[in-house]
């Protein structure tokens, strides 16, 4: 099993993972067509399917376009708001892709319909693989748009947490260096944090993605898995780690803000290059 890590719009990744002894690949959320068929052609691979963790449009954008280049392709997700749903799954399902095992692992919170994604093949020796969304990032977690504090505590606790801790972690975005930041002002004399951040910034500074990281790792520098950690609870202020994971929530959504992004619907005509016959000098 071989991921892809794709880098596409202003932040965001969409992978493909290819079966190598077949050459198939599923593709996790295929947001920019025209990239992942370059990758595609590249790999000399046959698309079978998309795994959507969430309904967003920077998640989600690219699956009507490529149900219509690929009849017959498989589109999976728990929200009937993602375009071209074939296969609507639930908690626990389990599908296969050749050698690929896939458990869909249910997350609401971020979105009311978000599901992550595990994967593994049998009797392979190389570590599983979750495709975790907007849920879990590296050093961080997804915002609460569409769910509480206690359904992502139920997430990163009971059931990401639970996974082997080997677990290679493949998030939505890019945003490690931010998280980390904030992870240090949360825990100042954590030096897992503080050697991780350094980590990140230097592969920041070279434009190199921060995915993946390990689960077990996570559990070192991430703050939304450390709500039980003394520095923790004393940054909070609370004890009871769902009071402590909104509190520490409500506290990323004010640290720091980015500068105002472009508007996302340039990005995204700017990456399929609608803008280009404009921009060519005649």
């Amino acid at each position: 099993m071989k991921v892809k890590v794709i880098s596409v719009l202003e932040d965001n990744y969409m992978y493909l993972v290819i079966e190598e002894s077949t050459r198939d690949a599923v593709a996790v959320d295929a947001a920019v067509p025209k990239r992942l068929l370059e990758i595609i052609r590249k790999e000399d691979v046959v698309l079978r399917a998309i795994l959507t963790t969430h309904h967003h449009w920077d998640h989600a954008r690219g699956n009507e376009e490529l149900a219509q280049l690929f009849p017959g392709l498989q589109v999976f997700g728990a929200d009937e708001r993602i375009g071209a749903l074939t296969h609507k799954v639930t908690h626990g399902q389990e599908l296969t892709f050749g050698a690929i095992r896939v458990r869909c692992l249910f997350t609401p919170c971020h979105t009311s319909g978000h599901m992550c994604y595990f994967m593994w093949e049998d009797d392979s020796p190389d570590a599983p693989a979750l495709f975790s969304g907007d849920t879990l990032f590296v050093g961080g977690c997804g915002q609460f748009f569409e769910g509480t504090a206690e359904q992502m505590h139920t997430n990163l606790t009971q059931i990401l947490g639970t996974l082997p801790k080997d677990t290679k972690v493949f998030c939505g975005h890019e945003c490690t260096v931010r998280n980390l930041k904030f992870a240090l002002k949360v825990e100042p004399e954590n030096e897992m944090v503080k050697e991780k951040l350094a980590w990140a910034r230097q592969r920041d500074d070279e434009d190199l993605p921060t995915v993946p990281s390990t689960l077990q790792e996570e559990f070192l520098y991430n703050p939304f898995l450390r709500v039980t950690e003394e520095p923790v609870q004393r940054f909070t202020g609370r004890t009871d780690p769902v009071e402590v994971l909104r509190t520490l929530r409500s506290e990323r959504d004010n640290f720091k803000k980015p500068k105002e992004r472009p508007n996302p619907q340039a990005m995204l005509a700017f990456d399929w290059g609608l803008f280009r016959p404009f921009l060519e000098k005649k």
